[in-house]
């Protein structure tokens, strides 16, 4: 099978860039030819497999003379939010990825498109490709900026009920994806997720040299208040010996000036706070191997893979008690262990409402202090995810 793969981000950096280069190195290993389309800068090195080829759309460019468009409102590197384009940015974009498609389409001759986040890349490969089979990937941010977000919503949605098909991540996104868009359930397919086994598995030489006195969490994703950074900084001072846990962070940030905000609650912390940095997958496995509990204190996610990666490693797991995402880990690994904390109050998909920050934060204090005694997460049920039985199951839905 031929599979062009689409996505107006870098294909690596966030949850839904990784997801799409795991997919294509599992693609890859099942012997399917493959083409991508991705945004990148000239400065971007671009890991995918060799035999793979790469259609890259430049931002920063004097075709994209601005940064890369962002599903999220601060991203990992520096963007450019989908609210702020005006029209001739607007104009830019779209001129910029058709041709590539145009391009890709013609060279490649793909069996099946499949494209990452449900927005205006996807919408715009229907739209070019009417006698192709089209297909979308939902991550949860793509929903989350259409419904902030008026820019080009009625091309996206017309488009979008077009589609040969939808995977969702579980079965709430599913809902959600019906109801967004308004498209039939038989049209959306609950996929799921995956995780790298050839990466992210337990490794006792590094276990063994963590401290039985000391509780060591540690969070991986973009630095920002949306991931509950802060208030996972300030449920320290609620811990009853904060002395005896550290927190490392690892990942990098969008929003300058709020990430010295980080800094600060950091630093006058009770407990001890490490600043990993941006990290390598390789480099992520080790610190969680060296880490005793992941915590995940967002304020929306879609289905976070890095959950599997942390239980891969042998973590307990703490997580904002989010749509879809305990029934999906609870089904697919029933001895998870996982803890889950209720979110605070939102409004406007990902904005917490002051006021209940303070009661979210004691309720993180709590589950941390219960993190000690919590179960382990069953390696077994755990080792039987993988991004190979997800291609497969992707590659079963595109034949029938």
């Amino acid at each position: 099978m031929k599979i062009l793969s689409l996505s107006a981000q870098k294909p690596d950096s966030t949850g839904s860039g990784v997801y799409l280069s795991e997919l294509v190195k599992g693609f890859d290993k099942a012997g399917h030819r493959q083409a991508v389309i991705c945004g990148v800068t000239a400065e971007d090195e671009i890991h995918l497999p060799d035999a793979i080829t790469c259609y890259p759309v430049f931002y920063q460019s004097e075709e994209l003379p601005f940064p890369i468009c962002g599903m999220s409102d601060e991203m990992p590197y520096k963007s450019t939010r989908y609210c702020d384009l005006t029209p001739v940015m607007t104009e830019q974009l779209f001129t910029a990825f058709r041709r590539r498609i145009q391009e890709a389409v013609a060279q490649f001759h793909p069996d099946v498109i499949l494209c990452h986040h449900l927005y205006f890349l996807c919408a715009l490969a229907r739209e070019i490709c009417p006698d192709l089979p089209v297909y979308g990937q939902c991550h949860g941010s793509d929903l989350r900026q259409y419904r902030k977000n008026p820019w080009q919503r009625d091309f996206i949605r017309s488009q979008i009920q077009q589609l040969n098909g939808i995977f969702a991540l579980h079965e709430e996104q599913k809902k959600q994806i019906c109801q967004t868009f308004a498209v039939p359930e038989s049209l959306v397919v609950v996929s799921g997720s995956g995780y790298n086994s050839d990466i992210f598995s337990i490794d006792q030489t590094i276990r063994s040299k963590r401290s039985p006195d000391r509780l060591r969490l540690i969070f991986a994703g973009k630095l920002s208040e949306k991931k509950g950074i802060m208030s996972l900084i300030r449920s320290l001072s609620l811990l009853k010996q904060p002395e005896n846990v550290e927190l490392a962070l690892a990942g990098g940030y969008g929003n300058a000036e709020e990430y010295k905000q980080i800094q600060l609650l950091a630093a006058a912390a009770p407990s001890k706070v490490t600043f990993l940095g941006k990290l390598s997958q390789q480099q992520l496995a080790k610190e969680l191997n060296a880490s005793d509990v992941f915590i995940l204190p967002s304020f929306f996610e879609g289905l976070p893979l890095v959950l599997m990666e942390a239980m891969a490693c042998g973590l307990r797991v703490i997580c904002s008690d989010l749509p879809g995402i305990k029934p999906w880990l609870d089904q697919a690994i029933p001895q998870n262990g996982a803890i889950f904390v209720e979110p605070p109050q939102m409004r406007n998909e990902d904005e917490p409402l002051a006021a209940s920050l303070p009661a979210f934060e004691q309720r993180l204090a709590s589950a941390i202090q219960s993190a000690w005694k919590s179960p382990l997460p069953c390696p077994e049920q755990v080792q039987a995810l993988s991004w190979d039985s997800l291609c497969r199951r992707l590659c079963e839905t595109w034949k029938q």
